[in-house]
């Protein structure tokens, strides 16, 4: 078996801590040597106190992509129900410029009902909002191609989610990376390996193509390094890091990056 290159990203969670205590955590990350950026596109906190601070997706990209220079750097991912597709390819066409090409363009269908609730978006279901985002896929690339000028390169499309009938036919279809969100251990995501063959068959694409990713919650990067390997043998490339606020702490970053290195063949 080849062992692919292993990438490790880090997700800084945009909630229960401060602007500046982000952009610092960015700028470590870079210089930590992570391969990626993240962070998450919603209004309020996912957990702890729900009233806590929080900041929004894009205009915290767009200060992450002037304060670093190396680090690719996108959510994880954007709700394509929060902005019209012709919108959103062109905030992400602008972020790619600041960054000078570095943006990931992750997105996902939307599932927090509190940010539709309070923000004034129509909630749906589950399938709705799949054949929204479904919908929004070839017009956010099409976008691209005509905005003046384009991105600097084509970003990479990430979607993050698992479900067998509908989302992973959109990874085969249309994307670059599958993030298969933030599993407890890899036995979870082996039944959905051929399912995304054969979803890839249909569509007529090399599994090779897609890169595999998969996250590690903050409460878990420093344990579950032990299913790194097993994460490696099932095909998954990068490895994403929950870092939670207020303190953003980057330490147990530091083994996954050895760990890294160590893997290279």
């Amino acid at each position: 078996m080849t062992i692919p290159t292993v990438r490790i990203g880090v997700q800084l969670h945009p909630q229960h801590g401060d602007a500046p205590g982000l952009c610092q955590a960015a700028v470590g990350a870079e210089e930590l040597g992570a391969d990626l950026l993240y962070t998450w596109d919603h209004f309020y906190p996912l957990y702890g106190d729900p009233g806590g601070t929080h900041f929004e997706c894009w205009t915290l990209l767009a200060a992450w992509a002037a304060l670093t220079s190396r680090i690719e750097l996108g959510p994880l991912v954007t709700c394509n129900s929060y902005r019209n597709p012709h919108l959103l390819a062109d905030m992400a066409r602008t972020v790619d410029h600041l960054s000078g090409g570095r943006l990931v363009f992750g997105i996902g269908a939307g599932w927090f009902r509190r940010d539709y609730c309070e923000y004034g978006y129509e909630f749906g279901t589950a399938g709705s909002r799949l054949s929204a985002l479904a919908s929004s896929l070839p017009v956010i690339l099409s976008r691209w191609s005509s905005l003046v000028p384009p991105p600097v390169r084509t970003p990479p499309v990430l979607i993050g989610g698992v479900g067998p009938q509908r989302t992973l036919r959109l990874v085969a279809r249309y994307v670059d990376v599958w993030h298969a969100m933030f599993p407890s251990s890899p036995d979870e995501l082996e039944p959905l390996l051929p399912v995304l063959s054969r979803w890839c068959a249909v569509e007529g694409r090399p599994e090779g193509a897609i890169e595999r990713a998969v996250g590690i919650e903050p409460d878990a990067v420093g344990s579950d390094l032990r299913y790194a390997d097993g994460y490696v043998e099932l095909g998954f490339q990068q490895f994403t890091l929950g870092v939670n606020g207020p303190r953003y702490d980057l330490a147990p970053v530091r083994d996954w990056l050895a760990w890294r290195d160590s893997s290279v063949r």
